[in-house]
Order: structure tokens, then C-alpha cells, then sequence
């Protein structure tokens, strides 16, 4: 890139070592465009949230209903929660009264008094660990539930967005909703929420303790509390941001890397390496500043509330004295005041903490329920209905379509598949061919028009049923991690192996599937690595005709395939399409040649319509295509 530095460092680094943190966050040549790709990654709105208070009570209200199913348990922990809330101050309470009565006057109580009070304190202290146990015990079970069901809400949810929302949404990001945010909830619940029930709880019992004990004394006390209040509100402001920065900067990053991962033959294709590392380079070093941003923020936090802890036991101490010496308090009653002040000032350095904690969980909540109140671009009509057997009709009325409202793709199209058509698609690249297909399948509406099957709107039919009688081929199928015949079952999840032999048999590629190592048992990687691609797309032809689906799309699904492999399909293909409707899009002459209708498409219009013998006598727009194109991919 002309003119660029070729080292840049987006910030200042948060460490003494500058020149080290430097080589650490350099980015490499090209650094304009490495500049620009930073700017609008960091400032993606799709990777932003709106704002919430920093403790907002209707995320924590929606976040308690995901615990009705588990009422039972949710009741016991909370019951276990109260008792714990009184038994730590009693705990204390009684172990000053040892000190100070049984101990500190044993000629009246002697040793048979303090074996009675230290037996009643072993009773105490074993019932505390008890409730203890069930209290963590429920608590990690109840959280461990709620993920469970957040997790499956979120999968359930996906699966009913449209394709138009993966489109415009990093995987990275829906990763770390399903991991990072989700993993945050599951601490809130856990921890958060019933630590700090338990820390509230022994503070208010302290108090009420040390109220009984002296009041002039807890008043004293309770004065200071003001200065309490002024250094948390200063710390939860600041550490509300940075937690946020965390959270949506780790999106970033799992989103970069998801990203970086599918395309890693692009980046080696192009040399790239070097260019990406700095790129990546430059995220983690963000997550890295805001996580010492929060590390610094919260380092400082506790020590400034132990800090004043310890001070107001030293006032206390000095206004303990004033109290004994006026003879308005006993020693043994400032020797419990002080066992209590402990455990009345200890929850708040607690609390503080498991604030942090709330933040970070309260944050990865807000996310969770972002991504799952994002509403659909559409969904079935309300009693939208399975249509059924189709005989296969397919009727374009008028229909246009856009991706982008003011950028239509499609304009006014109109045409009529009868049952058993071979209808075929074919045009420049961006000719809105592949938009047909999509539209046909319903992973879109049309924006305007009507896209009818057997004579019923494409609208008021439920889509998983109707997709469910189509056989899709794509020029990029996706196979997914497993066995082959785990993939071929994809299409009908009831077959058995003698099913998918026939099926590969008609398909004219038994021997080739039956030659790999374990034949239908064969494992393949994520996206059908292990096979080359004619081995996919063999794999996904008998995928598509196990299903015995009424209606037959190829979105140039034997583009990828050699010209031996095609030949061995072109019979299969015959027995694949007869008796179905079937659109194919296809560059190769072989797979149009016997289409009964071939539409022409420019510019999301439909320039020319009929047989491949009418357009080529024609000698139009199809003619010009075939002599530039078609005729070159047949070669």
C-alpha cells in the first residue's frame, strides 16, 4: 500500500515493556489496509449491544423463569440459603459468648460449662457444613440446568432465524453467545445470586446482633457507611464498562478466528499469512487491555474495601474503649460486638467481589437474550400447513425480490414448471439464478408476487414440511463430521444400509463408495474432509435421491466434478429427474440440453423462455451465452 508505515501500533500498550508490547501488536506491511479492516471490525455494530443499567432487574427476573422447571430444587437451595444466612452469625455469636463467659469465668462455670458450650458449638458448626454442602450441591445443579436449557433455547432459536441473519452474522459471534456468555450465566447463577444472598443475609443478622449488643456503638459504626457506599458506586461504574469491553472484544476475536479458521486456504492461497497474524495480533491485544483494564479496576477495588475495613476496626477499637471505660458496654460484650463486626464487615469486600461477578454475568445474560429476541426477517403464517404429496407444479407470479429493499435482484419474473418439468436456469454471474432457487426452497419470501406450489402460496405452507419433499444439490455441499452414511441418512434419517446401497447403485457410484477404506462407514472430517470433491458431491447426489423428493434443485452441482465422474451421473441424473420437477442451474451443455424449459436470465429478468433448440435457432441472448460459455465449460 502506497505511502504506509509498515509497522503501526493501534494504542498505547498497557505494560512497562513498551518495546516488547509493541512487537507483540505491530501490524505488518499493508498497514492502510490492515488500519481499515481494524476500524471496522472494532466498530461493528453487529457485534454491539445496546446499553442496560449495569444491574438491571428484568434481566435477572427473566433469568429466574428458566428456574421454574426446576421449582423443587430451586426451593430447597433457597431454603438452605436462609439457614446459612443465620448460622454464621450464631457461629460467631456463640464462639464470643465462649470466650467471653465460660472461658473468661471459670470459677462459676468450670470445666463441665465450657464442655457443654464447646458441644453445643461442634453441633452448630456440623449443622453450618451440612447445609453447606446441599447449598453448593443445588446451586451447581440448578446452574448447570439453566445453562442446559439457555444452550438448547439458543440452538432451537438459530434454527429458526432465516439464512439472511447467517449471512450478516459472524460465526465467531453466535459462538461466543452459545460458550463465553452462556458460561457467564451459569457463574450469576451459581455463585452470584446465593452467594450474595448468604453474605446479605449474615450482615443484617450481624448487625441486628451487634445492635443488641450496643446500639450507641453499631450507630457509630453504621456512620462510616457512607464511605462505603462513595467507593463502590465509583468501581461498579467503572468496572460495568470494562467488563462490557471484554465481553463484546472476546466476540471479535472468537469471530476472527472462526473466520480465519474456514478461510485458511484463501489466506495460504494468497500468502497472507503474515498480514492475518498481525490483524489477529491486534484483536487479542485489545482483549488483553480491557481485561487489565477489569484486573486493575477490581485489584484496586479490594484492597481500598480491606483497607477501610481495617480502619473501622481501628475506630472501633478507640469508640470500644470510650464505651467500656464510661461503663455503658462489658469487655465481654465488646469481645462479641467485635467477633460480629467482622462478619458484618467481611460481606462487604464479598460483595464487592461477587459484584464484579454479577457484571460479568449480567453482561453475557444481556447477550444471551439479545441474540434470542432477535426476531426472525420472517417466519410461517400462523397455520401455515404441510402441503402434503406435491405433484410438483411450481408457479412465479410476477414475483420480485431484493436482499436489500432498494436493491432488487429479481423483477417481475413469471414462469410455470408442470410436474415432471426439467426447468433450466441460465445467465452471467449476479443474473439472480441462484435467488430463484433460494426463493424456491423458501429460505426467503418474495418481496412482491406470489410463488405457488400445486396452486397454494408459498406462504401459508409450512417450510420444513415443504422442504422436506425437495432434494437439494448444491456446487458447494456441506457434509458434516461422521460416517458417509451418516450423511447420506441426512436425507431420510430411517434408511438402512441396504437403502443406501440401492440408492448409490442407481446412482451409478456403489464402487466408488464401496472402494473407500470402510466403505458407508467410512469417517470423514468437518465439510467432508477426507474426501475429494467428486467423492462429496457422490455423496450428496445419494443423499438427495434416498429422500425421493417430488422436487429436484442443482445449483450447479456437477460443475465441480470431472467429466468422467459427470458421465458415470448422467444416467443416475435421468433416473434422479424423471417424474420430478427439477430446476437445474448448470454451465455444461450435457445437463440443459434435454430441459423442457430453459429461462434466460439478465439483470434478475427473464430475457428469453423456451427449449434449448427454439433459443439456439433464436439466436439471441441464449445463443451468445452458449457460444461465450456453455460451449466452453462443455469443452
Amino acid at each position: 500500500m502506497s505511502g504506509a508505515a509498515p509497522n503501526q501500533t493501534p494504542a498505547r500498550v498497557p505494560s512497562g515493556d513498551d518495546a516488547r508490547a509493541s512487537r507483540r501488536t505491530e501490524l505488518p506491511a499493508s498497514a492502510d489496509l490492515a488500519q481499515a479492516w481494524l476500524t471496522r471490525v472494532r466498530r461493528d455494530p453487529a457485534d454491539e449491544e445496546p446499553d442496560h443499567r449495569p444491574l438491571d432487574f428484568g434481566l435477572l427476573r427473566r433469568l429466574f423463569t428458566y428456574t421454574r422447571p426446576y421449582a423443587a430444587m430451586r426451593n430447597w437451595l433457597i431454603a438452605c440459603v436462609v439457614v446459612r444466612s443465620f448460622q454464621t452469625p450464631l457461629l460467631h455469636w456463640l464462639m464470643a459468648w465462649i470466650i467471653a463467659v465460660p472461658i473468661a469465668q471459670p470459677h462459676i462455670y468450670g470445666w463441665s460449662g465450657l464442655v457443654w458450650s464447646l458441644a453445643g458449638y461442634a453441633v452448630l458448626m456440623l449443622s453450618t457444613n451440612f447445609v453447606m454442602h446441599f447449598r453448593q450441591r443445588y446451586a451447581l445443579e440448578l446452574g448447570e440446568a439453566v445453562v442446559h436449557d439457555l444452550r438448547e433455547a439458543i440452538f432451537r432459536h438459530l434454527h429458526r432465524m432465516p439464512l439472511a441473519y447467517f449471512h450478516r452474522t459472524r460465526l465467531g459471534r453466535i459462538i461466543s453467545r452459545m460458550t463465553t456468555d452462556v458460561d457467564s450465566v451459569r457463574s450469576g447463577v451459581q455463585d452470584v445470586f446465593f452467594i450474595s444472598v448468604v453474605q446479605i443475609g449474615n450482615f443484617v443478622i450481624a448487625g441486628a446482633l451487634m445492635w443488641w449488643c450496643d446500639w450507641v456503638l453499631f450507630l457509630l459504626v453504621l456512620a462510616m457507611a457512607p464511605i462505603l457506599w462513595l467507593i463502590g458506586r465509583y468501581f461498579r461504574v467503572r468496572i460495568s464498562h470494562a467488563t462490557r469491553a471484554v465481553q463484546e472484544s472476546f466476540s471479535r476475536v472468537t469471530a476472527t478466528l472462526a473466520e480465519s479458521v474456514n478461510g485458511i486456504r484463501v489466506t495460504q492461497g494468497f500468502g497472507r499469512e503474515r498480514l492475518n497474524g498481525g490483524l489477529f495480533r491486534a484483536l487479542i491485544y485489545d482483549h488483553a487491555r480491557f481485561n487489565l483494564g477489569v484486573t486493575r479496576s477490581s485489584a484496586l477495588f479490594g484492597p481500598l474495601l480491606e483497607f477501610n475495613n481495617q480502619l473501622f476496626v481501628a475506630v472501633l477499637l478507640m469508640l470500644g474503649y470510650w464505651r467500656v471505660d464510661s461503663g455503658e458496654m462489658t469487655v465481654a460484650q465488646l469481645v462479641q460486638f467485635f467477633f460480629l463486626s467482622n462478619l458484618f464487615f467481611g460481606p462487604i469486600q464479598v460483595l464487592g467481589n461477587q459484584y464484579n461477578q454479577a457484571l460479568v454475568a449480567m453482561a453475557g445474560a444481556e447477550r444471551v437474550f439479545h441474540l434470542l429476541d432477535t426476531k426472525p426477517d420472517w417466519e410461517d403464517e400462523r397455520g401455515a400447513v404441510d402441503p402434503g404429496p406435491l405433484s410438483g407444479r411450481v408457479e412465479f407470479r410476477s414475483v420480485s425480490f431484493g436482499y436489500e429493499p432498494r436493491t432488487p435482484v429479481l423483477s417481475d419474473v413469471s414462469f410455470t414448471a408442470e410436474p415432471g418439468q426439467v426447468i433450466a436456469l441460465v445467465g452471467h454471474t449476479g443474473s439472480g439464478k441462484s435467488t430463484i432457487i433460494s426463493l424456491l426452497a423458501k429460505f426467503y419470501l418474495p418481496t412482491v408476487g406470489e410463488i405457488r406450489f400445486d396452486g397454494r402460496d408459498v406462504r401459508g405452507l409450512s417450510a420444513s414440511a415443504l422442504r422436506r419433499q425437495m432434494g437439494i444439490v448444491l456446487q458447494t455441499n456441506f457434509l458434516f463430521s461422521g460416517t458417509i452414511a451418516d450423511n447420506i441418512r441426512v436425507g431420510r434419517p430411517d434408511a438402512s444400509e441396504d437403502d443406501m446401497r440401492e440408492a448409490a447403485r442407481q446412482l451409478g457410484c456403489l464402487d466408488a463408495i464401496e472402494a473407500l477404506p470402510d466403505g458407508l462407514q467410512t469417517r470423514v472430517g468437518e465439510k467432508g474432509a477426507g474426501l475429494s470433491t467428486g467423492q462429496r458431491q457422490l455423496v450428496c447426489f445419494t443423499r438427495a435421491l434416498i429422500a425421493d423428493p417430488r422436487i429436484i434443485i442443482l445449483d450447479e452441482a456437477t460443475s465441480a466434478i470431472d467429466a468422467v465422474t459427470e458421465a458415470r451421473l448422467q444416467r443416475a441424473l435421468e433416473i434422479l429427474l424423471k417424474g420430478r420437477t427439477s430446476f437445474v442451474i448448470a454451465h455444461r451443455l450435457s445437463t440443459i440440453r434435454d430441459a423442457d424449459l430453459v429461462l434466460v436470465l439478465d439483470h434478475g429478468r427473464i430475457s428469453e423462455r423456451g427449449s434449448h433448440d427454439e433459443l439456439l435457432a433464436k439466436g439471441g441472448a441464449y445463443a451468445e451465452l452458449y457460444r461465450t460459455f456453455i460451449s466452453a465449460g462443455e469443452g
